[in-house]
C-alpha cells in the first residue's frame, strides 16, 4: 500500500523545537519532490518547505527561513522537517506530500498536483 505517514508533532512551548518525519511505504522517495505544508484553523493550506528529488533544491517560506530545515534520508525513505524557534503562529496541522520528478523555479513549492499526501500531524506551540 502506497502511503506517506507523518510523525513528530506535539505540544511545545514558544521557542522550542520539533522534528517532523515523513515516512514513505509502498514506494521509494528517491526521485520524488517532497513538500511540507500546513493548515491552521480557518486558514488556507500553505507551503512551508520543499525539496527536489535530487535534493539539490530546497525552498522555504519567508517566515520559516533560518528556523526550519528540510532534509532527506534516502536509506530510511524518510524526509524530515526540523523546526526550531517555534512560534505560536506555527500552530497547524502539518502535511507532507510527494510528486514524481517535479521542479520549477517559477513555482517551487506548489500543493496542487502532488501525487501522494499524508494525513497530517498536529503541531501546537504555546505562548
Amino acid at each position: 500500500q502506497v502511503q506517506l505517514v507523518e510523525s513528530g508533532g506535539g505540544l511545545v512551548q514558544s521557542g522550542g523545537s520539533l522534528r517532523l518525519s515523513c515516512a514513505a511505504s509502498g514506494f521509494g522517495l528517491d526521485s520524488y519532490f517532497i513538500g511540507w505544508f500546513r493548515q491552521a484553523p480557518g486558514k488556507e493550506r500553505e507551503g512551508v518547505s520543499c525539496i527536489s528529488g535530487s535534493d539539490a533544491m530546497t525552498w522555504y517560506a519567508d517566515s520559516e527561513k533560518g528556523r526550519f530545515t528540510i532534509s532527506r534520508d534516502h536509506a530510511k525513505n524518510t524526509v524530515y522537517l526540523e523546526m526550531n524557534s517555534l512560534k505560536p503562529e506555527d500552530t497547524a496541522v502539518y502535511y507532507c506530500a510527494a510528486r514524481l520528478d517535479y521542479y520549477s523555479s517559477y513555482d517551487p513549492c506548489p500543493y496542487d498536483g502532488m501525487d501522494y499526501w499524508g494525513k497530517g500531524t498536529q503541531v501546537t506551540v504555546s505562548s
